[in-house]
């Protein structure tokens, strides 16, 4: 098995993406090992936002600025359940560390926190995910389907959606204009 982590980088669908649903998407890698990988798109934010996602929970809430908190589309497996990438990792029953500061949680008891007013500082709400099966991503790279650059905390919750991948392009110095749908394989 390929050496290849992934953790903590982006990815970056090619103009040549054949899935709809990845297009023009920017992933963010929570996990990857020899069993696969785990990611959530943070670039296409739903029509919902934090209030009203806690409020059809039965969260209550009366922090007026989750109204400003989007809720991300964050791929297509499981699209029922939430993740919550969040900085401080924190103590909460089902976090996957990601770095040393930074964790993703699928657990009510986060979203009960916030709601009280406690739990992390910086969030980004996800239904969804993305999984890839042991080697999948490994092939998708060599097929160059994405391209990858370690990940930008400044990316993930400083900056608008919109941004957030011409911004991670940037970081390659490269646009979107500038990329091909065919690669050269000399």
């Amino acid at each position: 098995m390929s050496t290849l982590d992934l953790t903590d980088h982006f990815l970056i669908a090619m103009p040549g993406m054949m899935d709809p649903v990845f297009s023009k998407c920017l992933l963010y890698i929570c996990e990857h090992h020899d069993q696969g990988a785990l990611g959530l798109v943070v670039n296409k934010p739903i029509a919902m936002n934090l209030a009203s996602m806690l409020g059809e929970i039965g969260i209550k809430s009366s922090n007026e600025s989750f109204e400003k908190i989007p809720v991300y589309f964050g791929g297509p497996v499981e699209m029922e359940r939430g993740f919550i990438l969040h900085k401080p990792m924190g103590q909460w029953q089902s976090t996957i560390p990601v770095t040393e500061s930074l964790g993703l949680t699928t657990s009510k008891d986060i979203l009960q926190s916030l709601g009280a007013g406690s739990g992390p500082g910086q969030i980004l709400v996800a239904l969804g995910y993305a999984g890839w099966a042991p080697g999948q991503i490994e092939h998708e790279l060599s097929q160059n389907a994405w391209l990858s650059l370690r990940a930008s905390g400044e990316i993930l919750f400083e900056i608008p959606p919109e941004e957030r991948l011409p911004a991670a392009l940037k970081m390659l110095g490269v646009s979107w204009a500038s990329l091909s749908e065919s690669a050269g394989h000399g």
